[in-house]
């Protein structure tokens, strides 16, 4: 999914009513945003379907129906063919909406209830039912027309936002239309990016209908798109004279029995990144295999929290969790990492066993020293509590749960990962890809955002950087080799063009 659009926020359906009603107050009046919509709705189409077959429009009872119905008219005057189903009928139609429908009516458009139509077998379709106020299921008609979209087999714009998606949450209750692209009016919204809404907008594109840059003051989103070329200016370039003690020492703690490949993968990224030093503390039987792949890493073998702890006078950041486990030697080694003080990016079992409360009970959240935490879904799920579906209803709560309870900055990934700060803060990553549902990618992850640490970057800025980087960087190799052929170890080459 790629976004052309250059503004960073992304707004909750509240706030985009918010700025819509600014827009009205200013002079525009409702008829002509929904008359500027509809024409860039219909501009996007002609351009990305010159020459569609038949336009297929389907619309609803309220504003995004009349957008649909605005379109249709103005197909209608260039002798396009085109035909809307309704699933409101037009007595139920007020306000713009109504108005825009005699719009379509006057030039022409052929009409027919949902009940009444035939599913479209060729052309484009066009989702103009349900808008971004929808919050539960769609009704069992409207259900059913997304169900013969998703079945039509044929290319879908989706007007706002596809429909049956949250707007605020990037979740879905029921159906949702699977759009091919999806144009947003005035701002983006947030749940376009993360969760579903990453699987079902397509190409998104943003038309702002020539609202005042001074609307936007009327609403203040706390969420935006987190971008390279501006978090890459977060790393001061290194000074002629600079010697590795400048850029610190990242000590990866992890690797049990089994499991060594995924402290190697975590302390090879990390050595990419740009650390000065980088160590390993991990099971002894792991470390010809480190220092054979790896040997500008300095590899440790430890068998107990109690050899760990002298080897913890020298970094200056830990990364737990790579390939940690959960056998009693794992609890001890979190228990000590936890002791140092050391800022800590913890990853994987370390959070499994975090959530379990054993190594720190939940009154010294608030006591520890800097944390940040890479959870997956389920594993937030764990660290909250509640059931991996409960944090994907609504990711933005969930990790703003996440960093207020642990007093941390997280990243929970996931299509369209959400990066936060204890200050509440949300970042949404929109690069990346499929190809990166494989193992060993969480590991990169951690290694980079040691890194980034040790370069004296503060924990919610490594966040953010790192989340992008390793994106970013999946991106590049997806290019190269191909998304389904994608391995974690693909990944560190790209780090080094990136940085």
């Amino acid at each position: 999914m790629k976004i052309t659009a250059d503004s960073p926020y992304l707004y909750t359906a509240a706030e985009t009513y918010a700025l819509d009603a600014a827009a009205i107050a200013g002079g525009i009046p409702s008829i002509q945003l929904m008359k500027r919509a509809g024409r860039a709705a219909f501009d996007l189409l002609q351009e990305r379907f010159p020459a569609p077959e038949l336009i297929n429009i389907y619309c609803g009872a309220g504003k995004n129906g009349g957008d649909g119905y605005v379109l249709a008219a103005l197909a209608a005057q260039r002798l396009l063919p085109v035909q809307v189903i309704q699933l409101a009928a037009p007595e139920k139609l007020t306000g713009e909406a109504h108005q825009a429908y005699e719009f379509a009516l006057q030039e022409g458009v052929k009409m027919q209830p949902f009940t009444h139509a035939t599913a479209p077998s060729a052309g484009v379709i066009v989702d103009a039912l349900l808008g971004i106020g929808l919050r539960g299921a769609p009704a069992e008609e409207y259900a059913a027309a997304i169900n013969q979209i998703n079945q039509s087999g044929l290319p879908v714009l989706a007007l706002d936002i596809p429909s049956g998606l949250n707007a605020d949450t990037g979740a879905t209750t029921g159906v949702a239309v699977a759009a091919s692209l999806t144009i947003s009016f005035i701002a983006l919204k947030r749940g376009l990016l993360t969760g579903r809404g990453a699987a079902l907008t397509g190409k998104l594109v943003l038309a702002n209908l020539e609202v005042p840059a001074s609307t936007y003051d009327h609403a203040r989103p706390d969420v935006e798109r987190l971008h390279l070329p501006a978090l890459l200016s977060l790393l001061a370039p290194r000074a002629a004279d600079a010697h590795k003690g400048d850029f610190g020492h990242v000590m990866v703690i992890g690797g049990d029995t089994g499991y060594g490949g995924a402290a190697l993968m975590a302390a090879e990224a990390a050595a990419r990144s740009g650390a000065g030093l980088v160590s390993v503390a991990t099971r002894p039987e792991h470390i010809p295999a480190i220092l054979s792949r790896r040997p500008e890493v300095m590899a440790c073998g430890v068998v107990s929290g109690q050899e760990l702890e002298p080897l913890l006078a020298r970094p200056t950041v830990l990364v737990v969790g790579p390939g940690l486990g959960r056998s009693p030697w794992s609890e001890q080694m979190l228990q000590q990492a936890v002791k140092s003080g050391l800022p800590l990016v913890l990853d994987a079992d370390a959070l499994n066993i975090l959530a379990e409360g054993r190594v720190v009970p939940a009154a010294g959240y608030q006591q520890h020293s800097p944390w940040l935490l890479t959870p997956h879904p389920a594993e937030a799920a764990r660290l909250l509590g509640i059931t991996t579906a409960e944090v994907q209803a609504d990711r933005f709560g969930a990790v703003r749960a996440l960093a207020s309870c642990y007093s941390a900055s997280v990243i929970l990934k996931g299509a369209g990962s959400l990066v936060a700060s204890v200050d509440g803060a949300i970042g949404v990553v929109t690069d990346g890809n499929p190809g990166m549902a494989t193992g060993g990618m969480g590991d990169v992850l951690s290694g980079i955002l040691g890194a980034l640490v040790a370069q004296s970057l503060a924990l919610p800025e490594a966040a953010r950087l790192g989340a992008v980087i390793h994106a970013c960087a999946a991106d590049l190799a997806a290019d190269d080799v191909g998304q389904r052929s994608l391995l974690a170890t693909d990944l560190i080459p790209y780090l080094g063009q990136l940085l």
